[in-house]
């Protein structure tokens, strides 16, 4: 009996771990066909006897992205929409480049982890745990040093060094999808009442109007 029981618990393990991981390519390859109207979970493939090399490269991270906005940074992502290749791979990558005092606001993916690398510069980063602790984890980085951002947590980045800061990040998913915390609270369309956000912020609909206004 008490081997009946193992053996239950075992199974359970592996359909659960098996049930939580994205599944793997049937193929070699299936290179996005963006051009393509049906819609599936992910993007519909090209015949693999018309895919070329450009199909798996991309250029241009060489260069900087324009910091010169409200927040002063720029992210130049590398998802499937810019890299067909990458359709059912399960990975992508960004470039973002830093103003001095410039932030990546604090966002989410939804459908991704996170590992960042600092190219150049001083960045401090974090993240917030998940409800009740809601306990902000958070790190100075340098030149050469890592962070990673666990899937689906609030994270940010901000430059607190006195010149450009450049990172690389790779992402756990061909589409890992942005949320904006700030955009998406104050920005959406249609708005969400200010009476609503007002109760949730503990503030006067007024200073939510205000906000509002800047988005």
């Amino acid at each position: 009996m008490a081997s009946h029981f193992l053996l239950l618990g075992i199974l359970a393990i592996v359909c659960s771990t098996a049930l939580a991981s994205d599944p793997s390519p049937l193929q070699d390859f299936c290179v996005a066909d963006l051009t393509n109207p049906v819609l599936v979970n992910g993007l519909v493939c090209k015949n693999p006897k018309i895919v070329q090399a450009k199909d798996f490269s991309f250029s241009g991270l060489n260069l900087a992205g324009n910091t010169t906005n409200a927040v002063g940074s720029q992210v130049t992502p590398v998802f499937v929409a810019q890299l067909a290749g990458l359709n059912t791979l399960g990975i992508s990558m960004a470039r973002i480049d830093f103003a001095p005092g410039g932030i990546n606001p604090p966002h989410t993916h939804p459908r991704a982890s996170e590992i960042l690398t600092v190219l150049h510069g001083t960045l401090n980063v974090g993240f917030v745990t998940s409800n009740p602790e809601n306990r902000l984890i958070m790190k100075v980085l340098q030149t050469g040093d890592v962070f990673v951002f666990p899937q689906g947590l609030i994270h940010f980045q901000q430059n607190i060094g006195p010149t450009n800061a450049v990172a690389i990040a790779g992402l756990g998913s061909q589409n890992p999808g942005v949320i904006t915390i700030a955009n998406a609270v104050f920005g959406s369309n249609p708005k969400i009442t200010s009476d609503l956000l007002a109760k949730a912020f503990q503030v006067n609909p007024y200073v939510i109007n205000l906000i509002q206004s800047r988005f």
